[in-house]
């Protein structure tokens, strides 16, 4: 048997984040989110604040036709019901057949037994993008059993392998984000590094960066160049706010208010 080797790592180049971002804000792109009950604010607030337009569109009757008129399909499973997860597969379903891109979002993945299952059924539907955390991220490859909750307990660095495994066997973009931020589509890995440790103080800056990763996979030929972008956006507003911030609750407030700042002038 071969030795697996890892595909090359290369730094996002700041014009490709700047070309990314002025495309998002040109097209504001229409996000249908199927998010968890704790992030739904932050989430919206998240996606407008950069110029995108949010729908928090969760009943199963709606799910299909709305997934078909919208730019990209978000799903988080982070607070799952018999209901909303049946309006997970609608949405996904619906997202495939209209050549609409979606973005999978495995909260604590690798922690419950049922969860696992729930989570392979949506991969089985050909997410265009997973972003997840290392813990998740390496229990979807098999290669560890999850995190404190919906916590990461490994390293980004650690889960390269298990990233590029994932993406070559659902032929998809694998984001893993950490200190250092990755995206692979199984063939190259991208990477941005920045940030603050403030923002894992502030529920729901992981899951609204699932949500930013699919308003930049809205309507673009370089997906995986996107996807590391949405990544550096998040981490450059971060940084930003942190500079700011006193405390968790004025860092929430700067981070919108830095993602809403800044353009693509500013990546130059």
């Amino acid at each position: 048997m071969s030795e697996f080797t890892l595909p090359p790592v290369r730094a996002v180049e700041p014009e490709t984040i700047a070309t990314h971002l002025f495309h998002v804000k040109q097209v504001a792109p229409l996000v249908h989110c199927i998010t968890n009950d704790v992030v739904q604010e932050i989430t919206a607030n998240v996606l407008l604040a950069m110029g995108a337009s949010p729908a928090m569109v969760i009943a199963c009757e709606e799910a299909a036709h709305f997934a078909a008129i919208s730019s990209s399909v978000l799903i988080n499973v982070g607070t799952p019901r018999p209901d909303s997860l049946e309006a997970m597969h609608l949405a996904a379903k619906s997202a495939v057949r209209h050549n609409v891109p979606w973005v999978l979002d495995p909260v604590a993945a690798g922690v419950i037994p049922w969860r696992d299952k729930m989570i392979q059924g949506l991969l089985a539907l050909h997410p265009t993008v997973i972003r997840g955390n290392a813990s998740e991220i390496l229990a979807l490859a098999g290669m560890g059993k999850g995190g404190k909750g919906v916590d990461s307990t490994d390293s980004s660095d650690a889960a390269l392998e298990a990233s590029v495994k994932l993406a070559r066997e659902y032929n998809t973009i694998v984001c893993v984000t950490g200190k250092t931020d990755y995206a692979t589509d199984g063939k190259e890995i991208l990477s941005c590094t920045g940030g603050s440790v403030k923002a894992t103080l502030v529920v729901g800056t992981g899951c609204s960066l699932s949500a930013m990763v699919a308003a930049f996979v809205a309507q673009t030929e370089h997906p995986l160049e996107a996807v590391i972008s949405a990544c550096a956006l998040a981490k450059r507003a971060a940084q930003q706010a942190a500079g700011v911030a006193r405390g968790p609750g004025s860092f929430a407030v700067a981070y919108i208010d830095a993602l809403n700042l800044l353009q693509a002038k500013d990546f130059y």
